[in-house]
């Protein structure tokens, strides 16, 4: 196939190999479900090792397969790293089981209860689509393959071409770093290609699928996946604009303030983030120049081609979509050049509220609208057009009733954000990645942070089940160490006995 580095001899997936992966891959789970958390923490700790010590040779892979210089894909690998890490620590602490015990109690409540004890496990296998844009953290061993392998699932991962080679080594790395740390073989592989792409989805093996990727694609694949005769878990991130609110006490005190973060925001890796925000909402007043003053700042970002052909294409179609709708205008003129300057388009909020579709194109690469709003305009009533978002931005003034606008925002989105710019987004416990559709299909789950990897379980309950036979999160001796919830009260794994 062709990539921007140059053409590569690499023949695609068959559905035959794919099939065999995939086989393999069950295996493997069945193998290794029961696995305690020192041995899966260790085998995370080892792919993380792994990717530390071949880092210089990954990164240098990344330069050619991408536009992407040696500062990021460093940044995100050690991203990628850091991810690993904290979700083994977690493992280590039994956290993802979400043991919880219930003894027999004659008193309850509403009558006798039983003794009931649940704890979560993991679905099975997990197909994993890689992301264009981010050719660590979003790909081969980023967050759904990183939080799958914690939960106790099997990944079979397919490759974005996007970065072929680059994700063909990642994926070599990875294997030979579980292999090394004695999980059992085929835990983790990938495929590349189109037919080995839709077995993934189709196979009766496979038990979820994680997605990074377009709208139409992604709603394509979460589509099949609903058509099988057992459908499955489909977690999609498909597309958000990424609303900014400015309230019009906000821009009376920091309008340069907001303009010089904004501009840093949406140009932010040439525009390609999920996360880059590709509105913002100012008030209209007769004295600002507000494309004179964004023109300024812009002027020194930098400028590289976008990450593929692809990508380029589409980001020329809606650029082109949105700038042609009634009410649109250039605002700073960017340029068809290789590596593309920014745009900035302008409207009004009475065009929106005429032609709301225009909150809905995403312009993936380095353009933007400023939808300027009369004083006085009721901000939640344009809110209320957005559909689903990964983040709402908010800039204003700590002293303002803004009430009715966060709780829309909180209705559109999965993070709100107060006087800060929605890219960048760390790995954490608190972390929420997710939002109402079409940001994604699954709004009641995160793929970033800690929380992900319950993506990839699920609960079941033991009632009435003699110690022997209950699995070793539920037993009275917690051998494990791990911390659990006994009769409504938690227990840290820090404090019970191991």
């Amino acid at each position: 196939m062709t990539g921007t580095a140059g053409t590569l001899a690499h023949s695609p997936s068959t559905a035959a190999q794919a099939e065999q992966q995939i086989i393999a891959a069950h295996r493997a789970y069945e193998k290794s479900r029961d696995t305690e958390p020192a041995v899966r923490g260790a085998w995370l700790e080892a792919i993380a090792a792994g990717l530390e010590a071949n880092a210089d040779e990954l990164v240098v892979l990344g330069m050619a397969d991408t536009h992407l210089d040696e500062g990021r894909l460093r940044f995100e690998l050690r991203r990628t790293v850091f991810q690993l890490r904290l979700m083994a620590a977690e493992v280590l602490l039994g956290e993802p089981l979400g043991a919880t015990i219930d003894n027999a109690d004659p008193d309850w409540g509403m009558g006798p209860r039983p003794d009931i004890r649940r704890v979560n496990v993991p679905l099975g296998v997990v197909g994993v689509f890689g992301a264009s844009n981010f050719p660590f953290a979003f790909s081969v061993m980023g967050g759904d393959s990183a939080s799958a392998l914690a939960a106790g699932c099997a990944v079979v991962h397919k490759i974005h071409e996007g970065h072929l080679r680059l994700a063909l080594r990642t994926g070599e790395v990875v294997a030979d770093a579980l292999a090394g740390a004695g999980a059992p073989a085929g835990l983790f592989s990938t495929i590349t290609g189109r037919a080995a792409a839709e077995l993934l989805v189709d196979h009766p093996l496979v038990k979820a699928i994680g997605f990074t990727g377009s709208t139409a694609g992604g709603r394509a694949l979460f589509d099949r996946a609903n058509r099988r005769p057992e459908p499955i878990p489909f977690y999609g991130e498909l597309g958000s604009i990424n609303p900014v609110f400015v309230t019009e006490k906000a821009w009376a005190a920091r309008r340069d303030e907001i303009l010089a973060g904004y501009a840093a925001s949406f140009t932010l890796g040439m525009g390609q983030f999920c996360t880059k925000p590709g509105l913002i909402f100012v008030p209209e007043t007769d004295t600002d120049d507000v494309g004179t003053a964004l023109g300024g700042y812009l002027a020194d970002k930098p400028r590289f081609p976008l990450l593929s052909p692809k990508l380029r294409e589409g980001y020329d179609e809606a650029l082109a979509e949105v700038a042609g709708s009634d009410g649109v205008k250039v605002l700073v003129p960017g340029d068809r050049s290789e590596a593309p300057a920014p745009t900035v388009l302008a409207t009004t909020a009475e065009a929106v509220r005429a032609n709301p579709e225009l909150l809905a194109q995403e312009m993936f690469g380095p353009a933007t609208v400023v939808i300027r709003y009369r004083p006085g305009t009721d901000l939640a009533s344009l809110a209320e057009l957005l559909e689903g978002q990964l983040t709402a931005t908010v800039q204003a003034e700590p002293d303002e009733e803004l009430a009715a606008l966060t709780t829309v925002l909180r209705e559109r989105a999965g993070r709100l954000l107060w006087n800060a710019w929605p890219t960048g987004v760390t790995v954490s416990y608190a972390q929420q990645h997710g939002g109402p559709y079409p940001a994604t299909t699954a709004p009641g789950t995160t793929s970033v942070g800690t929380a992900a990897v319950g993506r990839f379980l699920r609960p079941v309950a033991y009632d009435s089940f003699p110690e022997p036979q209950l699995p070793p999160p539920l037993r009275d001796a917690n051998p494990w160490g791990i911390t659990r919830r006994v009769d409504g009260v938690w227990e840290p794994a820090a404090k019970v006995g191991k």
